[in-house]
């Protein structure tokens, strides 16, 4: 029973060097592994970020080459055979064919919360006519009515999936913009040729540690060899009989310990061994000790870095309280003084002009009224992001309190002020608010005043006030300017 028993055994036993292989082999696949993974998650996730920004950058790029004010008066089917709507849809049929990873291009308008096509190069019986109403709100297209934007993910309508990029026309921010369409399976064929050179790589990479592990099992197995042959010749009687050999590594231990044997200095040996495991044993409790105090920092540090991350965060959003208005995310009363204040120092520096405009949303009292206040609140939030989208990025706008705004114009006189003003009127007019399915049609008066040195802040808002009062009084849904003779 008991031969029976040692024969399994032997027929079980794996040979030192196939285990050398093996775990060379699996170290060198793990390492491979690993690091292909992570170089492939990276890739695919460079391809997708190349072709967001490669959209991106497009659809900016395209959106100059169409002027909006040409396309303002295309707003029904009918105007297929308008010469404006021919031009642009050949220059964006052009663009398309030139490029053959783009599928649609088009031109979109924004009228309040509704989105119609414009232009559709689309040359299928599927092109969408002028006037059509496009009824699938994505969010980052109505971010490309404002500033270039590019979908985050693959969305799917009645013409297909598609990735695609946005950016507002010329002349047309706030109510046009250009949109790239890159069909899905485009960005699926880029991603399979990837993986495809991903596997091609771990293919090659497993051949190389194959032949790499069979290379260090080979060499480490050489000096065990000539040990084995050496402990059959003492075995048979020859105690002589030593290891030449030198491997310039830990295996030079096990031959010197052979020769010491070979030599019956048994007790140095056996010596020598206490004290390398002694020396082994202070090694590991020094490193335990080391990954425990590391392990205590790590823990302080982490701790720390929560703490301070917490504070500044409280911080900002306590600044952020006391600068912005609740309701419309506008710079509030005391804010707007604050950058008054500035203004007026810097204009006393430099001479810089500015003009302040008092606004005020004629008739808002009868809507709250008769629509409710959640309808007020949602007219004041639209006009904030009204009048946000027709500033420049040195401006200010704030609510002064309840319908009443603020704007401030760095760098501009009364007559470029009454420009910006005039176009803020008629965003305000023109274009009708909806709530609860409901169309209210609101207007503003405009009180403008220029900063001087001898009317100073206060008087800078009081001028701006009564010029506001002149609006009203005169018939509401106007710009008057802040005569001499106010005080």
């Amino acid at each position: 029973m008991k031969d029976f028993i040692s024969k399994r055994k032997r027929a079980f036993r794996i040979s030192v060097r196939a285990k050398l292989f093996l775990s060379h082999l699996l170290t060198v696949l793990l390492v491979l592994g690993t690091a292909g993974s992570y170089f492939y998650m990276s890739a695919a996730e460079s391809l997708m970020k190349g072709l967001k920004e490669r959209l991106q950058a497009s659809a900016a790029l395209i959106s100059q080459s169409i002027d909006a004010n040409e396309l303002r008066h295309i707003t029904q089917a009918s105007a297929v055979t308008d010469p404006s709507y021919l031009r642009n849809l050949q220059t964006l049929r052009m663009l398309r064919r030139m490029n053959p990873d783009i599928a649609f291009l088009y031109v979109m308008r924004q009228e309040g919360e509704k989105i119609f096509f414009v232009i559709d190069s689309d040359e299928t019986d599927k092109q969408a006519p002028p006037g059509q109403e496009y009824d699938v709100i994505l969010p980052e297209m109505i971010k490309g009515f404002t500033g270039a934007a590019v979908d985050d993910i693959i969305n799917t309508d009645e013409w297909g999936s598609f990735l695609s990029g946005y950016a507002p026309i010329k002349n047309g921010v706030g109510e046009y913009l250009v949109g790239i369409d890159m069909r899905a399976d485009k960005v699926r064929s880029k991603k399979r040729s990837l993986q495809i050179s991903a596997i091609f790589s771990l293919i090659t990479s497993i051949v190389l540690a194959f032949f790499f592990a069979r290379y260090l099992a080979a060499r480490f197995m050489a000096p065990i060899r000539l040990s084995i042959g050496k402990c059959t010749a003492i075995t048979a009687g020859r105690l002589g009989e030593r290891i030449e050999a030198h491997t310039n590594d830990e295996l030079d231990q096990l031959i010197t310990a052979f020769n010491d044997m070979s030599t019956a200095l048994y007790l140095s040996e056996q010596k020598q061994r206490e004290a390398f495991e002694a020396l082994r044993q202070s090694r590991d409790e020094l490193q335990i000790r080391v990954e425990q105090r590391t392990s205590d920092l790590k823990q302080i540090n982490d701790k720390l870095r929560y703490e301070i991350a917490k504070r500044i965060s409280a911080q900002n959003a306590l600044q952020e309280a006391a600068n912005t208005d609740p309701l419309t995310r506008l710079l509030n009363r005391r804010a707007m003084e604050e950058r008054l204040e500035q203004e007026a120092v810097r204009n006393r520096r430099s001479k810089s002009p500015f003009v302040v405009f008092m606004i005020d949303l004629d008739h808002f009292k009868s809507v709250n009224d008769t629509q409710g206040h959640n309808a007020g609140d949602s007219i004041l939030i639209e006009t904030s992001v009204r009048i946000k989208s027709m500033l420049r990025g040195q401006d200010s706008v704030g609510r002064w309190g309840g319908e009443e705004f603020m704007i401030l114009l760095p760098d501009t006189d009364l007559e470029g002020g009454l420009v910006v003003g005039e176009k803020i009127r008629r965003r305000i007019a023109d274009s009708p608010y909806y709530f609860a399915g409901k169309e209210i049609r609101i207007t503003a008066s405009f009180g403008m005043a220029e900063f001087t040195e001898n009317r100073g802040i206060d008087g800078l808002i009081r001028v701006a006030d009564q010029a506001l009062y002149d609006a009203k009084n005169l018939g509401r849904n106007r710009i008057e300017v802040a005569r001499p003779c106010y005080r």
